[in-house]
């Protein structure tokens, strides 16, 4: 399927060794302005030294990453990443949490509280406000750090396994949640996943990785697929186990 959006991400031959170890070998790829691209591979394969490596928090070993035709660069580019881990700052209230981002791009204080409160409200946040982390659940936690991440208008998404330790239900409620914003404000989203039902349920595309030294093995596209999407349509079922065959490496 033709995808007439502008190219916004562009990976070409990225490598990344670790002395003689070889992570990741020689991917390329592009994503397009607005898209939600989701990442998935075996146990093992490198996906957070994926992320880590396509954000530039490590350097390459070769090849590049550009972003609207230029090399990431975080003077000039505005790029978030939400990690596994649990992030909200405890000190920090909901508003001061998804607020910090705006204040260290130096956005003017007076286009804050409207940024602030317009995120809260399309991510059920605003009653939590005032609450503290240790106030809130999991659930609520993980829409606070996707606000946060959503606030300052990326160039580029990452998030790197944000649900994994959440309920499944938990877990259903928040991935619609992130569609629904992701649809209303038209970011460029790359989603890291263990979970195959979850990257066909949220992505345009899927990215499959080989085991290390990790290559791309397919680009798969949903995007066929309108959401919300019903996990027992025989459509994601198939997408689902071919991309549960791919990612096998047994």
């Amino acid at each position: 399927m033709e995808d007439s959006r502008a190219v916004k991400i562009e990976v070409r031959n990225l490598s990344k060794h670790f002395g003689e170890l070889v992570v990741l070998d020689d991917i390329s790829f592009n994503i397009h302005k607005g898209e939600f691209l989701c990442v998935v591979g075996p146990t093992g394969c490198g996906k957070t030294t994926f992320c880590n490596v396509v954000t530039s928090l490590l350097p390459v070993t070769s090849g590049s990453i550009a972003i609207d035709d230029d090399a990431i660069d975080f003077k000039k580019h505005n790029v978030s990443f939400v990690f596994q881990e649990p992030s909200c700052l405890p000190w920090r209230t909901v508003y001061e949490n998804i607020k910090i981002g705006l204040t260290i791009k130096n956005i003017p204080e007076k286009e804050i509280p409207d940024r602030v409160n317009n995120i809260m409200e399309l991510t059920g946040l605003t009653r939590f406000r005032d609450f503290y982390p240790n106030q809130l659940s999991a659930g609520t936690k993980q829409r606070v750090v996707v606000a946060r991440a959503f606030v300052t208008e990326p160039d580029m998404l990452l998030m790197d396994e944000p649900f994994g330790q959440l309920d499944t239900s938990t877990r259903f409620h928040i991935e619609n949640l992130l569609i629904e914003l992701w649809q209303k404000t038209g970011q460029t989203v790359i989603f890291v996943t263990h979970n195959l039902e979850e990257s066909v349920y949220l992505a345009e595309r899927v990215l499959v990785l080989t085991p290390k030294p990790t290559h791309v093995k397919e680009m798969v596209d949903v995007r066929h697929l309108p959401h919300p999407r019903n996990i027992a349509d025989p459509e994601f079922v198939r997408l689902r186990n071919h991309i549960t065959d791919l990612v096998k490496w047994w």
